[in-house]
């Protein structure tokens, strides 16, 4: 996809910048924390890939992180987590577990994704047609910030 993938410190701390999306002059980049473990590195990897597939041609876009931006950020941040649900999270996997009567913070730990990202996922399965719990929390597009 010609972006560039970058791994920089930001830090550790409540608010450090988790990784962004920075598009400029017709090269794309991908910046992630490398103070984060992996396995978050990650899901931010993805949800990122999602903001530069699904936001790349807006106009007046040239970043996206979890910092506030403008009005349509949620909206935007929502769709990226969409993706990263969908692109990480199998669902067969997922309707496995299910079947398993394994509790949906169960699913999530051992699915290796925030619980967050597992009721996305839900989400998703729902409109797909399927029959699943109403998970016992409701994911806010911007929770990735303060994970």
């Amino acid at each position: 996809m010609k972006i560039s993938l970058l791994y920089q410190p930001m830090g550790s701390f409540e608010g450090a910048c988790k990784g962004f999306y920075l598009q400029q002059s017709r090269k794309q980049a991908i910046v992630i924390n490398s103070n984060l473990a992996e396995q978050l590195q990650r899901i931010i990897l993805i949800h990122e890939l999602g903001h530069a597939i699904l936001h790349r041609k807006l106009p007046g876009v040239k970043s996206f992180h979890d910092f506030k931006l403008f009005d349509e950020t949620s909206l935007y941040e929502y769709e990226a987590n969409i993706f990263a649900a969908d692109f990480i999270l199998e669902d067969q996997d997922v309707l496995r577990m299910l079947n398993d009567d394994i509790s949906f913070f169960a699913a999530a730990s051992t699915l290796g994704v925030p619980a967050e990202l597992l009721d996305f996922k839900f989400r998703i399965l729902k409109r797909k047609g399927y029959k699943v719990i109403d998970p016992p929390l409701n994911a806010r597009a911007n929770f990735l910030k303060h994970y």
